[in-house]
């Protein structure tokens, strides 16, 4: 099957650089408000079935313009939610996004065991979006959309695509309603076509680059 994979809207949080993973979290910005109503455009190519979005306010905000226009209603799953800052929830300062940005991507890497301080470790994160995945799997639609969040995405696929690995995520960024597109099952693994518009050919893509990109985008 194919997934739309997109993270949410700008947020005043994104903005200011803020860990802001709790739910319900800030709202979409006007200019949010704008990604969000461009996104069925953006999108009027694809054949969608079915929209979902986490618990998190701006990723319903950011399904409800492309759920409008394809008449369907936007299904909410806390599994999606963005994965919890714990200790640095409402930091910006370099030393708390760093420590999560590491464990991001040690997830992505495959150590599941490492835990973000005061939160959910790897395997409690994935089990929560796998599960999700399964039941849009199980459901027999042949296209979803999932708004979520830049670091869950991430971590998701540099540990579940079979053509891009933790480097690759780890200096690849996510913009606001940045979409990634992949297609398979959770037998098979899933296999990514476009990154943000991009797209995503064989392994030489999964080279390292220098650690997690400088510029990533905060506040998720």
């Amino acid at each position: 099957m194919r997934l739309i994979l997109i993270r949410h809207g700008q947020t005043s949080s994104n903005v200011a650089g803020l860990l802001d993973t709790a739910i319900p979290g800030a709202v979409l910005t006007p200019l949010g408000e704008e990604q969000a109503a461009a996104l069925p455009g953006a999108l009027v190519a694809e054949s969608i079935d079915r929209v979902y979005a986490s618990t998190a306010a701006r990723a319903q905000q950011t399904a409800a313009p492309l759920a409008a226009a394809r008449g369907l209603e936007v299904v909410v799953r806390d599994g999606l939610r963005e994965i919890g800052a714990g200790d640095g929830e409402m930091r910006s300062d370099a030393e708390a996004v760093q420590r999560y940005i590491d464990v991001m991507i040690a997830w992505a890497l495959g150590d599941l065991d490492t835990r973000m301080p005061g939160a959910e470790n790897g395997h409690e994160v994935f089990a929560r979006f796998d599960a999700v995945i399964e039941e849009i799997v199980a459901s027999g639609v042949e296209t979803a959309a999932i708004v979520s969040h830049g670091a869950m995405l991430r971590s998701w696929l540099g540990l579940r695509a079979t053509n891009v690995d933790g480097h690759f995520v780890g200096a690849h960024p996510i913009t606001n309603t940045g979409v990634i597109i992949v297609i398979g099952d959770q037998e098979i693994g899933w296999r990514v076509e476009t990154w943000t518009g991009d797209a995503v050919g064989g392994p030489e893509l999964t080279t390292s680059a220098d650690g997690p990109a400088a510029d990533v985008e905060r506040g998720f």
